[in-house]
């Protein structure tokens, strides 16, 4: 997978975080789980039946976004995460942040209003020691 400029997988062309519809965000989790796939092989995964013509759409505007990569395995179109799904919560957490106005103050209430695990996580993380 390596027709998509980089830069685009971190932020869409107006600079926000890509945010993803319905459909959009069921065909990333099949891609997410498993690249890369042709449209039929992710329309079998998907949990509602989709017509082709669609599932090609959303992969054609997924790919306009930065979040799908392409590439040709003889006559088939193979589709591709070029972005993880961990990248792209980091990127809407960021943007979030940075939306904000006081990234401090929204890191301070969103750690207090985290579950003890994730807070045990963080400090894990924070100290260098690899998660559990």
């Amino acid at each position: 997978m390596n027709d998509v400029n980089h830069e685009a997988h971190r932020r869409g062309a107006d600079g926000e975080p890509v945010r993803l519809g319905a459909l959009e965000a069921q065909v990333m989790e099949v891609l997410w789980q498993a690249s890369p796939q042709t449209v039929r092989e992710i329309i079998e995964q998907l949990a509602a039946p989709a017509a082709y013509t669609t599932i090609a759409t959303v992969l054609t505007n997924l790919r306009k976004k930065g979040l799908v990569c392409t590439r040709k395995d003889g006559h088939a179109t193979l589709y591709g995460a070029c972005q993880s799904r961990e990248e792209h919560a980091a990127n809407i957490m960021d943007h979030a942040l940075t939306a904000s106005g006081d990234r401090a103050a929204s890191i301070l209430h969103f750690v207090n209003t985290m579950p003890e695990d994730d807070v045990a996580l963080l400090k894990q993380l924070l100290l260098g020691e690899k998660a559990d």
